[in-house]
C-alpha cells in the first residue's frame, strides 16, 4: 500500500501548535484502518493489524467453508485466509488490483481477510461509536460511526471473526 493511500483524520483539538501533533487528548480514541467490501466501509483496529499484502499465493484447502480461501505461509507462520465478502454472505467478485489481504493477530491467532480495497486510517473517538440497530444486527460488527461526509463506518468485531470462522 502506498503512502498516498493512507490518511489520518484529525480534529482541531488534535493539534497543539506548541507541541506539534496531539498530545494526549481528553477523549479516548483508537486508530482504525478502513476498508471497502461490497460497497460497505468497515473499520478494523490497527492494534490487530500485522500487515497488508497485495500479492501472495493462497494455497487452497479441501473441505473448508466457501469463505475460507486457503492458507498462506507468511515468514514461517501459516495464516488462514478468509474472503470477508463471502463470510458476510455477499456475492463473490473477481479480484482486482485494489484487492488485498489484511493480516490480523487476534489473541495470538493469525488470520488474513481478503477485502475489496483499503481506504484510510482514522482516529475514532470511543464516545462517537453507536451500537448497531437490533433489526440490522450483523455478527461481525461491534459498532458503527457516522463520518462527516455522511458515510457510515462499521467497526469489525475481530474476536467474533476469529472465534466463529
Amino acid at each position: 500500500m502506498s503512502a498516498e493511500n493512507t490518511q489520518t483524520t484529525m480534529t482541531g483539538s488534535d493539534y497543539d501548535s506548541t507541541k506539534g501533533l496531539a498530545s494526549e487528548s481528553k477523549e479516548a480514541t483508537e486508530r482504525y484502518l478502513t476498508f471497502r467490501t461490497d460497497n460497505l466501509i468497515f473499520g478494523v483496529s490497527t492494534n490487530y493489524i500485522i500487515e497488508i499484502i497485495t500479492n501472495h499465493v493462497i494455497t487452497a484447502m479441501p473441505m473448508m467453508p466457501n469463505y475460507v480461501k486457503g492458507i498462506i505461509n507468511l515468514r514461517g507462520q501459516i495464516v488462514p485466509i478468509i474472503d470477508i465478502r463471502s463470510r458476510l454472505g455477499k456475492p463473490a467478485i473477481e479480484y482486482t488490483n485494489t484487492t488485498c489481504v489484511i493480516v490480523l493477530n487476534v489473541d495470538s491467532v493469525f488470520i488474513g481477510i481478503i477485502v475489496d480495497a483499503v481506504e484510510q486510517v482514522l482516529d475514532i473517538d470511543y464516545s462517537r461509536i453507536s451500537s448497531v440497530p437490533a433489526n440490522n444486527r450483523e455478527e461481525l460488527v461491534s459498532g458503527m460511526i457516522s463520518m462527516p461526509d455522511n458515510k457510515v463506518v462499521l467497526l469489525m468485531d475481530c474476536e467474533t471473526l476469529v472465534n466463529n470462522s
